[in-house]
């Protein structure tokens, strides 16, 4: 049982140990209080679904639209999905699929989410998932970044902070202006994309 929360020393025994001692009452947190769940609970489900390596290209001027990539790990023994995210760099954002379709590629919104698998890691990509920035109130310049919060079914709210790169970057890294990592479009001079998404 944990003691009540205050000031003053508690004394304890740690079977593990096979001793006794004394621990001040004020450093001890009863995560079973609505006090301790609030200050901390969001922290610990954090711990759930770790996000890295956060990054999205840069953008032309007057472009509509942005892409985010980033990797995540669920960390716990039960599957989650990212459901959605919030940013102030565009009216909305969405979790949309690319891929290509017997040489066209096609990018649709991905309907209930992204799942995310117990002790897995998903990555977004360029030519895969990512979450789509629609709406850009202003164009991404490199060597800027924005905050991002991404919505998960079971671990909550993720805040992040996403660098922006140059227009030539390939999964954060600068390289050509070429899609190594879709099958099918390398050294193709032209390519045509079709959205079958929904707003």
């Amino acid at each position: 049982m944990f003691p009540e929360q205050g000031h003053g020393l508690a004394h304890r025994f740690d079977p593990l140990t096979v001793c006794s001692y004394d621990v001040d009452v004020a450093d001890i947190v009863d995560l079973r209080t609505a006090p301790a769940r609030a200050k901390f609970g969001a922290t610990i489900k954090e711990l759930s679904c770790k996000v890295e390596k956060p990054w999205a290209r840069a953008t032309p001027a007057g472009a509509a639209t942005g892409a985010v990539y980033m990797t995540i790990s669920n960390k716990s023994s039960a599957a989650d999905r990212l459901t959605g995210a919030a940013s102030d760099v565009a009216d909305k954002l969405q979790i949309h699929e690319m891929k290509v379709v017997d040489g066209v590629v096609r990018m649709r919104k991905v309907p209930g989410g992204l799942q995310v698998p117990a002790k897995r890691t998903v990555v977004l990509k360029r030519g895969g998932y990512h979450v789509m920035l629609v709406g850009l109130k202003h164009s991404l310049e490199a060597g800027d970044s924005f905050p991002l919060t991404l919505v998960f079914e079971k671990a909550g709210n993720v805040s992040i902070t996403v660098p922006v790169k140059a227009m030539g970057a390939v999964n954060g890294h600068t390289h050509g202006t070429s899609m190594p990592n879709m099958p099918g479009l390398a050294n193709k001079p032209s390519m045509r994309i079709y959205r079958t998404c929904r707003a």
